[in-house]
């Protein structure tokens, strides 16, 4: 059932109309007893489910007992991320999800059809796990907020992977990032309807109809004049309303080139990214784009790890970005690895697969990654001052820009919120 929808191309929200789209639909809903919220994390910051958030505790004042941030593998929300995103939310009602140990299994998707759907990559049953608040908690509304936006694990971001991923457990996030990268990263990134969805939709049909799930969701992109734009507010409690979001998404996130690109510049704002595990985006997002021998030049003035937990960091460290070929092999290889897929997967996402060359330029206060880790995991390295100076974030705007050597860029300024290729390399 679709509670509210509202959105195009031309629509622009503001804090109230956010609010107000909201309410509608929690009016529609009917009384409720005991509320969970679910948001992304600050790491989701763009999408405004921090304002919905706060909005759904105004409503709800002390029904809404609980809020559990999507954090799936990202580090905890520190108490400034919390009070930034959220607003007035009292920090009390935060809870921090454990992807480790706080979960419990709904059930398992069969691997016949994980083997069918995903056309033979992957043969292996997948466990449906979730925050054992979810189970436990005895909530008769369960909030799960957040922005649709293409994505290179599931194709289109939020909807149920929010709660199985962003709430799940080890087993579950680190198989389903693998069936995704195994599958093929760019056959699915901006589809709503790819392998991994159809199986956590199975999930959701089979699964998970006990909980009272409704799904808030944004869709958010650059305006003409590169600022933020909320284009969307799609409100309801089943697949209709994630493919509503997802087409509008389309639209407004991603962005078909009638060229590729051969140098492209992307900036990972120090609030947001720390860690390559999320910097990478930068690689997803532009693969399609990127001309062979092209260079994508990252400039990350906060980098300080590669994986935001500690042993999928030690991993990435270990093995590096160095291709499809040489992942799988490591997997059939190394226990440590076989047994953290997710990882596997995520180095298999941030290879170029020798297509073009990945540089990275990390700040140079005390923690920040050096020279030496940079190029130890397969990356290229380039001082952050000298790149810069010629790459001023400043100066350039999204999109091609034409410096005054006269050399051509594609400027970046976040990539979490975009999809970029080439009409030549895109895949129907």
């Amino acid at each position: 059932m679709i509670y509210f929808e509202k959105g195009s191309i031309n629509t622009s929200f503001s804090s109230g109309d956010l609010k107000q789209g909201l309410f509608e639909a929690l009016e529609k809903m009917g009384k409720k007893n005991k509320v969970l919220a679910i948001p992304p994390d600050y790491t989701r910051l763009p999408s405004r489910a921090g304002e919905l958030t706060e909005f759904a505790w105004e409503y709800y004042k002390e029904k809404l007992t609980d809020v559990l941030p999507a954090l799936g593998t990202h580090s905890p929300m520190t108490g400034d991320q919390v009070s930034h995103m959220f607003g007035n939310l009292p920090g009390d009602l935060i809870r921090e999800h454990d992807w480790r140990n706080d979960v419990i299994t709904l059930g398992t998707v069969p691997a016949e059809f994980i083997k069918e759907v995903s056309e033979g990559a992957v043969d292996y049953s997948w466990p449906a796990q979730v925050n054992k608040l979810l189970v436990e908690g005895n909530f008769d509304l369960i909030l799960s907020i957040g922005q649709v936006v293409p994505h290179e694990v599931v194709g289109m971001a939020n909807y149920n992977k929010n709660i199985f991923v962003g709430t799940g457990g080890a087993e579950g996030i680190n198989k389903s990032h693998f069936i995704g990268a195994a599958y093929g990263m760019e056959k699915m990134m901006g589809r709503a309807n790819t392998p991994v969805r159809k199986i956590f939709n199975y999930a959701s049909e089979n699964f998970a109809k006990e909980l009272p799930i409704v799904y808030v969701q944004t869709v958010v992109g650059l305006n003409d004049e590169g600022k933020l734009q909320t284009y969307g507010l799609f409100i309801g409690d089943d697949f209709e309303v994630f493919d509503k979001a997802a087409k509008l998404s389309l639209q407004v996130n991603f962005e078909m080139l009638e060229k590729p690109i051969q140098k492209a510049v992307v900036w990972l704002d120090p609030s947001e990214f720390k860690s390559t595990w999320l910097g990478n985006k930068s690689v997803y997002r532009t693969r399609m784009a990127l001309a062979d021998d092209a260079e994508l030049i990252v400039l990350a003035p906060a980098l300080v790890e590669f994986g935001e937990d500690k042993q999928i960091d030690r991993l990435i460290r270990k093995y590096g970005y160095f291709g499809t070929p040489h992942t799988l092999k490591m997997v059939e290889e190394n226990e440590d690895l076989k047994s953290n897929l997710g990882a596997a997967a995520h180095l298999i996402h941030g290879s170029s697969e020798g297509r073009f060359k990945i540089t990275y330029c990390p700040g140079k206060a005390k923690g920040n990654l050096t020279k030496e880790e940079i190029e130890s995991v397969g990356f290229k390295y380039a001082d952050i001052d000298e790149m810069t100076t010629k790459y001023n974030p400043e100066k350039l705007k999204d999109g091609f820009n034409k410096l005054p050597d006269g050399e051509e860029i594609f400027y970046i300024s976040n990539p979490a919120i975009g999809l970029w290729a080439f009409k030549d390399r895109f895949e129907y």
